[in-house]
């Protein structure tokens, strides 16, 4: 296959790569990056292509090799080793202690709201926070899917407000 071939399937190709890329990266100009960088390796590596074989599998397999890369690039950067005698990871979690305090009176708090709200939005909120889909509130309630998902909007509404002290830490 000729470099100006293989432009012209690789510029094809790349309109169903963006999705992919989206999906991996969730942010639209780290997805556009990823593409251009997929793209690039493709061109450069183009001789390693067996002409015949799927060349979009390829080009897929060279954006998650590529963002598995990056990711790891970036996570390895964002670990601090400590050059002391003790060779501790600044980034471990495997020695954070937490304050339970706060968390202990965040609870008293949050079921104190719950206690709070009204038994008609209480109940359904407290089904689907225990893992209950819409429609088996439904009809374990006996009322129609529109008035659960009501109830349980309301009821989140009423216990942000109730929990406002919080500010979104919850």
């Amino acid at each position: 296959m000729t470099a100006l071939e293989f432009s012209y399937h690789l510029d094809k190709l790349s309109t169903s790569l963006r999705p992919f890329a989206m999906r991996l990266t969730k942010d639209s100009e780290a997805a556009n990056d990823l593409l251009q960088e997929t793209v690039l390796k493709a061109y450069t590596n183009r001789d390693k292509f067996t002409e015949g074989t799927n060349l979009k599998a390829w080009l897929y397999t060279i954006m998650k090799n590529t963002f598995i890369t990056n990711y790891q690039r970036m996570v390895r950067r964002n670990t601090f080793i400590d050059s002391t005698d003790n060779l501790h990871y600044i980034n471990s979690s495997g020695n954070i202690t937490e304050n339970m305090a706060y968390s202990s009176f965040a609870m008293r708090d949050i079921k104190e709201a719950i206690g709070k709200l009204d038994e008609n939005y209480r109940l359904p909120f407290l089904m689907h926070f225990r893992g209950f889909k819409y429609y088996e509130i439904a009809e374990k309630l006996d009322i129609p899917i529109g008035t659960v998902k009501n109830r349980i909007h309301i009821a989140r509404k009423d216990l942000k407000s109730m929990l406002k002290n919080y500010g979104g830490k919850l």
